[in-house]
């Protein structure tokens, strides 16, 4: 059964297809590849959601000591009767909390359109406690289902340490019109395709031997928030001047800069 309440720090970086490859060789005595997809490797096609205002939008671009999204998943190739992802993300202080359930995709489609005073209990979900609250975020920020982000995906977990994993982010796709996810990972390229967005995920802080690996292949930590990158693409959003760090991958600065990032 998937984990659907738990509590981790990332570390993001974005790195070449050549860096990628190295590091995947590097690292292979110490990580195993993901028991999900084929050799670690799968589709990842997620449904965002945001109001008119753009407040998710702004919190996360901002850096909201504390902010969250939410977020519809699927994996690999979905029908509506495919098992599909509800979840709540939350970032407090670089520390990730995540909430999900697990539910058939037509029922998440069916709790999206119903009345927004129906009875929870209706629906075929494996955590009704979660889906409260998802549904208390839901209508408290009067979200709407925004845009789809897609990407392939290599995940691989640490041979002895079964807290670390890394997840290796390619092709990634956004699109703002056909919200259906069982149409599949399509849409416009947000990020070159040359580059790869690698998450690190551990419980307490990056073992030495991968940071060393990571400090000798000049993989610089970025923040790299695909939600913000596929609203700036898709909408040409201009976010307020904030302090905030140096790096993102969101384009310039003042977010002006909505093509493609490349280094």
């Amino acid at each position: 059964m998937a984990i659907e309440i738990f509590c981790r720090k990332e570390q993001k970086y974005l790195i070449t297809r050549n860096q990628y490859e190295q590091l995947v060789e590097q690292i292979g005595p110490r990580m195993r590849n993901d028991k999900n997809g084929t050799d670690g490797r799968y589709t990842v096609t997620s449904l965002y959601f945001d109001n008119p205002d753009r407040t998710i939008y702004f919190e996360t671009k901002n850096k909201l000591k504390y902010r969250q999204k939410l977020r519809l998943r699927v994996y690999d190739e979905a029908t509506p009767e495919s098992t599909a992802f509800f979840e709540v993300k939350q970032k407090h202080n670089k520390v990730v909390n995540k909430r999900r359930m697990l539910l058939p995709l037509k029922e998440a489609y069916r709790y999206l359109s119903a009345d927004t005073d129906s009875d929870l209990s209706q629906y075929d979900t494996t955590n009704y406690q979660v889906l409260k609250e998802i549904d208390y975020f839901r209508k408290y920020y009067e979200l709407q289902p925004e845009m789809i982000v897609s990407y392939n995906r290599h995940a691989l977990h640490g041979v002895d340490n079964v807290d670390l994993r890394m997840t290796f982010d390619f092709d990634l796709r956004c699109r703002r019109e056909d919200l259906m996810l069982e149409h599949g990972p399509y849409g416009d390229y947000f990020i070159d395709e040359d580059l790869v967005v690698l998450e690190v995920k551990v419980e307490h802080s990056v073992p030495l031997w991968l940071a060393r690996i990571l400090q000798s292949l000049e993989c610089e930590q970025r923040s790299a928030s695909k939600f913000c990158t596929s609203t700036e693409l898709l909408k040409g959003v201009v976010t307020p001047q904030v302090v905030r760090e140096k790096t993102t991958i969101g384009g310039m600065e003042d977010a002006t800069d909505q093509q493609l990032v490349f280094i």
